[in-house]
C-alpha cells in the first residue's frame, strides 16, 4: 500500500527483548553505561547473524549479553593496575526512615540493588552463574554453555555465590551498629578529635573523593584521620542509605545536591569511604530532596 512504512521484524524483535536484555547486563555488570554497551553489542552481533538459525531468539540473546558481560568481568579482573572502584560509583540513595523506591525492590528480598556491592565480590563466573539462575531462572545447561562448564559445575557456581550473599546479608541489629560507627566518625571528624578518628577507622581503610578536579584516594588510618574533616563537613546533612551501605547525603539552602558519602563497615571499624562532592556529576543523578 502507498505510504506503508517498511518493517523491520528481526528489529522489533530486539526491542522486544531490550529491556530483559539490559536488566540482566545491568544485574551482572552493576552499570548502567557497560550494560547499555552489552546490548547494544548483542544487537549489532544479531545483524550479523543469519537469524534462520535461531530457534529460540530470547535465549539466543541473553546467552550472547551473558557472554558479553562475562568478557567485561573477565577484563576487569585482567588489568589490576586500574582500580575500578577509584571510578565514580552509581550509586542509589534513599534517605534513612523513609520508603524504598519500585527500583530498589525489583529484584525482591533476595538480590535488590543494594547487593551490588555484594556481587562485586564475587567471582565472574559465580555472579554470571547466580544472576541468570536466582535472577533470571536461565536454566543451569544454558549458563554452562556461556561459561564453558557442566550444569552440574554451573549449579555449584551459584549454590556458591548464594552462600556468599547469604553471609553478607545481615540482620537490622547488625545495621544500626554499623550506623553508629558512622555516626562516631562524622562526630569526631566535625570537633577534630583525632584519637577518636583513629579508634573506629581500620588501620588500612581507604578514602576515596570525587571532586571537580579529579578522583582522590588516601590509604591509612593516620592519613585519613588527617583528611576526615573533608568528611565531617561534607556531611552535615541527612543519614541515608547508599547503596545498602551507611551513608549520608546533604544539600545545599536552595535543594541542590552537595555531597553524598557512604561508608563500609567491617567488624566495627570503619575499612572504606567513598564522598562525592562534585556538583557537575551530583546533579543528574536521581537522588532523594531534603526532607
Amino acid at each position: 500500500m502507498p505510504g506503508t512504512q517498511p518493517t523491520d521484524p528481526i528489529g522489533d524483535a530486539f526491542e522486544a527483548h531490550r529491556d530483559r536484555l539490559r536488566a540482566v547486563a545491568y544485574r551482572v555488570l552493576g552499570s548502567h553505561a557497560d550494560a547499555e554497551d552489552a546490548v547494544q553489542e548483542a544487537w549489532l552481533r544479531l545483524s550479523r547473524q543469519d537469524t534462520d538459525t535461531i530457534n529460540n531468539l530470547g535465549g539466543w540473546l541473553t546467552t550472547v549479553v551473558g557472554r558479553i558481560s562475562l568478557d567485561v568481568l573477565r577484563s576487569r579482573g585482567a588489568r589490576p593496575d586500574i582500580s575500578f572502584d577509584d571510578h565514580l560509583p552509581e550509586f542509589t540513595v534513599t534517605l534513612d526512615d523513609t520508603p524504598a523506591p519500585e527500583e530498589l525492590v525489583a529484584l525482591g528480598d533476595s538480590v535488590g540493588l543494594a547487593l551490588l556491592t555484594v556481587l562485586d565480590s564475587l567471582r565472574p563466573d559465580e555472579r554470571l552463574a547466580f544472576v541468570l539462575h536466582d535472577v533470571f531462572a536461565v536454566p543451569f545447561a544454558e549458563i554452562g554453555t556461556i561459561l564453558g562448564k557442566s550444569a552440574d559445575a554451573t549449579k555449584m557456581l551459584a549454590s556458591r555465590a548464594r552462600r556468599k550473599i547469604q553471609t553478607a546479608q545481615q540482620p537490622a541489629s547488625a545495621g544500626r551498629q554499623q550506623r553508629k560507627v558512622v555516626q562516631a566518625f562524622l562526630a569526631a571528624a566535625g570537633e577534630g578529635r583525632f584519637e577518636q578518628l583513629l579508634k573506629v577507622l581500620d588501620p588500612e581503610v581507604k578514602f576515596t573523593v570525587h571532586t571537580p578536579n579529579g578522583t582522590f584516594v588516601t590509604l591509612g588510618a593516620t592519613e585519613v584521620a588527617t583528611r576526615a574533616r573533608v568528611a565531617g563537613s561534607a556531611a552535615r546533612g541527612q543519614a541515608a542509605t547508599v547503596n545498602g551501605r551507611p551513608g549520608v547525603i546533604s544539600w545545599s539552602e536552595d535543594g541542590t545536591p552537595l555531597s553524598v558519602l557512604a561508608f563500609t563497615v567491617t567488624d566495627g571499624h570503619i575499612t572504606e569511604i567513598t564522598a562525592l562532592v562534585d556538583p557537575a556529576k551530583l546533579a543528574p543523578m536521581d537522588l532523594p530532596n531534603p526532607v
